[in-house]
């Protein structure tokens, strides 16, 4: 009789206890699965791998198939949900040719499903279709905006396809994930070419970087403040580090002016001078002699923040 599982969290095993540390010998993989899902395992067997290359690792009750993006130490973090999975070898290439089988089976299912759905009255959208590798697991994630009491069609779905049926409910941002597409840059989503998980975005964030605070500029295709501001952040925070402050006081060739705007990326300060007809210039922070009093390497005979290719001016 086919089983089902119910809607989970996506971060299934962010409860459990910190595993033991691995071996130095010991990688961390991750793999990618259809619609750019992305798992942490553990190279417990120390098989021979190759970025880009099909693999085969061990998944709930059964095992699945996906490509290899990253092979290594890893983090801390992500060693608490690859200790408990672990790879099982290379995929020959007899398990490859099997994936166009799979995504017509998946095309299949959906076209079932979105029909299930509408006899069931359930308000959700379906958004797409997971089969496993070994066939014994499907999964349909879906968007809905309340809770869905989604049992009686579980129950129809396992009917059907007699295999175990997993309905997963996910956010916005996991359905940009899946889908994929192109953000404001032109580049590839983040969240879909390279981002493992999601992190929380705030406001502060733009704010730090200079951004305008336009939620139509801020926001990705998602509706969402964007990924990249999360993970450029602390970048942006150690280049800030090393200039002057928005409206303090600085020298530039002995003369006095006050910081308008910074330019992190350019490394540059828009200064205001006060002498003669108030000349508003764009400086490299490098020519600029600025207190910095959080500093413990600050001097008052020697103000000038230590940077690379830059002088050392003292006050006159």
């Amino acid at each position: 009789m086919a089983s089902h599982d119910h809607a989970r969290s996506r971060r299934p095993h962010d409860d459990r206890a910190e595993p033991r540390p691995p071996a130095p010998d010991e990688h961390l993989v991750i793999v990618r699965f259809k619609g750019n899902r992305k798992s942490y395992y553990h190279n417990r067997r120390q098989v021979s791998l190759s970025l880009g290359q099909h693999c085969v690792v061990e998944a709930d009750r059964g095992r699945d198939m996906g490509v290899i993006t990253y092979i290594g130490p890893g983090h801390p973090r992500w060693w608490r949900e690859a200790i408990h999975q672990g790879v099982v070898g290379v995929a020959r290439e007899s398990d490859v040719a099997r994936l166009p089988d799979l995504r017509r089976e998946e095309l299949s299912a959906r076209e079932i499903a979105l029909e299930k759905i509408q006899d069931h009255g359930l308000d959700m959208h379906l958004v797409g279709v997971e089969r496993r590798w070994d066939h014994n697991k499907l999964t349909f994630y879906f968007l809905a905006e309340q809770r869905v009491d989604f049992r009686a069609l579980v129950r129809d779905l396992a009917g059907v396809f007699r295999t175990r049926i997993d309905l997963r409910q996910i956010g916005v941002r996991d359905e940009a994930k899946l889908k994929g597409g192109l953000g404001l840059c032109g580049r590839e989503f983040c969240c879909t070419r390279f981002l493992p998980s999601f992190d929380s975005v705030t406001l502060k964030m733009a704010k730090d970087q200079q951004l305008p605070l336009n939620p139509a500029k801020l926001s990705g295709p998602c509706g969402r403040l964007r990924c990249c501001l999360a993970f450029e952040h602390q970048g942006y925070s150690e280049i800030l580090l090393q200039m002057p402050k928005v409206n303090s006081e600085v020298r530039c060739d002995g003369r006095l002016g006050k910081v308008r705007k910074l330019d992190p990326i350019q490394e540059t300060a828009t200064v205001q001078f006060r002498e003669g007809d108030a000349e508003i210039v764009d400086l490299p922070v490098s020519s600029l002699t600025f207190d910095r009093p959080d500093s413990p390497s600050s001097r008052p005979n020697d103000r000038r923040v230590h940077r690379r290719g830059g002088r050392r001016d003292k006050d006159s």
